[in-house]
């Protein structure tokens, strides 16, 4: 049986680049089913200007089989601290379970930590089993005073309180 480094022979994580635009709307395409391009170009645009280092693909025999995006911020939320976000990642469903999320992640990790964030966030559905294993497996807990709020549909109550 083959050990899990030896899958990740060959694997490149590398910044990501505007022309890696189609390689990603595919993987979304293959994980979500849906063919989101606009939208990628948007977030790739906005991140990749910011903060270049923390967007990043995995790349093996010179074609993306990965991605994750981030970015750093401050002050928002009420978070008195420079922090890391991490908004996006994804693995084409072909090479999942290898080991390359868990690359890409220690790779942002370094990059974000060298310019001085020490505290990273990132959101997961309470019912994506699978993505909140791998958040546990690389260190992230359920912490803080911080909890997700949601208005649906946008709808605010007739007689609310605390105006």
């Amino acid at each position: 049986m083959e050990k899990k480094d030896d899958l990740l022979t060959g694997l490149i994580i590398r910044p990501l680049v505007i022309e890696d635009l189609d390689a990603i709307v595919e993987i979304d395409r293959k994980v979500l089913g849906k063919v989101r391009k606009d939208y990628w170009k948007n977030k790739i645009d906005l991140s990749n200007a910011r903060y270049p280092l923390s967007c990043l693909v995995a790349e093996m025999d010179g074609k993306v089989i990965g991605v994750i995006l981030g970015e750093v911020s401050g002050w928002e939320f009420g978070i008195p601290d420079t922090v890391g976000w991490i908004s996006t990642i994804g693995v084409d469903p072909a090479y999942q379970h290898r080991g390359i999320a868990r690359k890409l992640t220690q790779e942002f990790v370094r990059n974000v930590k060298a310019i001085g964030v020490n505290v990273l966030y990132t959101l997961v559905n309470w019912n994506d089993w699978e993505l909140l294993t791998f958040s546990r497996a690389m260190g992230f807990t359920r912490g803080g005073e911080m909890i997700n709020l949601e208005l649906n549909k946008l709808n605010l109550p007739r007689n609310h309180h605390g105006d």
